[in-house]
C-alpha cells in the first residue's frame, strides 16, 4: 500500500438519539386548526410538575400559547398536583414559560399579531430527561373546511378498504 495514499475518514458519530415518551396530545388541535408550522420548545417547570408528568398526568385540552413582552407562555395546560408533594406543590393551571430562540420568537410575533394566527400546543413529551412541547402556528378552520376534511378522510378509508378486499 502506498503510504501517501489518502485514507477516507469515517464521519464522526452524532449524539445519541434520545427516546421520546409522549405524555399528552391535543386531540382537537388538528381538527380545529390548519397547522402552518411547528416548533419543539422547552418549558419552564417546577420540580413537582416534572414528577407529575413522569406519571403521565397532563391535559392539553383547551391550552393555547400567548406572547407577552417578547416571551412565549402557554396557558391552560393542566398538570394535576403531585400526590407526594408538600406545601410547595404547584398550581395546576398556571401559565408556563416556553423556551425558544429569539429568532423563532420574533417570527411568531410577526405571524400572530399581523396575520391573525394562533399558537396551539400539539403534544407534550419527554425527550431524554427534558420536557418538550410541540407548539404549532395555526389558523382556525371554518366549519365547511372541517366537513371537507372529514369527507376526505372517510373517502381515503373507503379506498383503503376496497384495496384490501381486492
Amino acid at each position: 500500500m502506498n503510504p501517501s495514499a489518502k485514507v477516507p475518514i469515517a464521519p464522526k458519530p452524532g449524539p445519541k438519539e434520545r427516546p421520546i415518551k409522549v405524555i399528552a396530545r391535543n386531540p382537537r388541535a388538528r381538527h380545529d386548526y390548519e397547522i402552518l408550522h411547528t416548533y419543539e420548545c422547552g418549558i419552564v417547570l417546577q420540580g413537582t410538575e416534572v414528577k407529575a408528568l413522569r406519571r403521565g398526568r397532563a391535559s392539553l385540552i383547551g391550552a393555547f400559547g400567548r406572547l407577552h413582552r417578547g416571551e412565549v407562555f402557554i396557558e391552560g395546560i393542566q398538570i394535576p398536583p403531585y400526590e407526594q408533594g408538600n406545601i410547595h406543590n404547584h398550581a395546576p393551571l398556571r401559565a408556563r414559560k416556553l423556551l425558544l430562540h429569539k429568532t423563532e420568537i420574533n417570527r411568531l410575533i410577526g405571524a400572530v399579531e399581523q396575520k391573525g394566527h394562533t399558537l396551539v400546543p400539539l403534544e407534550i413529551h419527554f425527550k431524554g430527561p427534558t420536557v418538550k412541547v410541540i407548539l404549532a402556528l395555526g389558523r382556525g378552520k371554518k366549519e365547511h373546511d372541517k366537513r371537507d376534511d372529514l369527507k376526505k378522510r372517510e373517502h381515503e378509508r373507503e379506498m383503503a378498504r376496497a384495496l384490501r378486499r381486492g
